[in-house]
């Protein structure tokens, strides 16, 4: 859409734009508006949702209304073009095509490797988010996220193609309709072998406290949220270490590593969750977590079932405790009982 400068505009939200955060909406509206020049303009109240103040993460519903203040538009080169958008180097496009699984009209979805982050942030411009743009034509729309993985997490990370498809998605991740399981290598065994994790957690703040790392908290403490993780041992390796199956019934930041260390079976090359368990000798470096597997609902026919093969260093490990891969028959019934060595 071209650049408001000079004037209001009022823009009406479309059905397939239901349910769409409105700085996501804001930002595939006008291309190079920045987060900053919408959180300014909500904060003067110059956009406003069906006449009332919002915030950045207000979600717009089919036919409200969106005023628009005017925005300066992005910078113009020498020949007073706007600035083409950056091209993703040649390595990396290859580097991201070599990570699609699965791709149809509506989802693209990757196989992330340990140590690329999903968005960008103080200090990091290469990740996920920007390089998926080497996944479709030029003229086409850089593919949407619909959830995210640690930067340390390896495994199967979810893109949309339309605002439509990035709309439904992002209801079944936030709903928890849908199947996701992840493995992990733990530092000994969980007891019982399968069961459940469930608390109450919120994020360190405060002297001593780290912004990015969960506590445990009280549930009438300010700003705690609940969390609930599904667990079975698959295979174990005496009592030093064990691989996992997880599957988080709810979507918190840091939650399986965080229920892990809870539990005091800190995951492998965690060392921000930790335990007072020795690493075994011989395992690889690197957060041993890797989201395997998901399942989604498909109301055209079959659910749509997305296996991410294990990293290198996982798959290092694996081989050092001897834990084998195909004694695994169902990967989403955690509650089948597994052969253990």
């Amino acid at each position: 859409m071209s650049w408001n400068a000079g004037q209001v505009v009022n823009l009406n939200v479309d059905a397939d734009e239901d349910d769409t955060r409105l700085d996501r909406w804001l930002k595939r509206k006008f291309h190079g508006i920045t987060q900053i020049q919408i959180e300014k303009a909500l904060r003067k109240g110059e956009i406003r949702v069906d006449g009332a103040r919002v915030k950045s993460n207000t979600r717009v519903k089919a036919g409200q209304t969106v005023r628009v203040p005017p925005i300066a538009p992005p910078p113009k080169d020498e020949d007073g073009e706007e600035r083409p958008r950056a091209k993703v180097k040649s390595s990396d496009a290859d580097m991201m095509r070599s990570l699609v699984i699965y791709e149809d009209d509506e989802v693209i979805a990757l196989n992330k490797p340990s140590g690329i982050a999903v968005q960008g942030g103080t200090g990091t411009t290469r990740h996920i988010d920007a390089l998926s743009r080497a996944l479709v034509p030029d003229t086409a729309e850089k593919p949407r996220l619909v959830h995210r993985l640690d930067r340390d997490t390896s495994g199967v990370l979810v893109l949309a193609k339309t605002v439509g498809s990035a709309n439904r998605l992002g209801k079944l991740f936030r709903s928890r309709e849908l199947d996701k399981i992840y493995w992990a290598v733990t530092l000994g065994v969980p007891h019982p072998a399968t069961g459940d994790i469930r608390g109450w957690m919120i994020k360190s703040t405060g002297p001593g406290g780290e912004k990015e790392k969960m506590r445990q908290a009280a549930q009438n403490e300010k700003g705690a949220v609940h969390a609930l993780t599904l667990y079975s041992v698959v295979q174990n390796a005496g009592r030093k270490a064990a691989w996992v199956a997880l599957k988080p019934e709810t979507g918190r930041t840091h939650q399986l590593r965080f229920h892990m260390a809870e539990i005091g079976c800190a995951i492998v090359g965690d060392f921000k969750y930790t335990c007072d368990r020795e690493t075994p000798a011989g395992l690889a470096d690197g957060l041993h977590l890797h989201a395997r597997a998901l399942r989604l609902p498909n109301p055209g026919g079959r659910a749509i079932e997305i296996v991410a093969d294990l990293p290198p260093h996982i798959q290092q490990t694996f081989d050092v405790l001897g834990f084998e891969t195909s004694s695994v028959e169902d990967f989403f019934d955690l509650r089948k009982p597994r052969r253990k060595r």
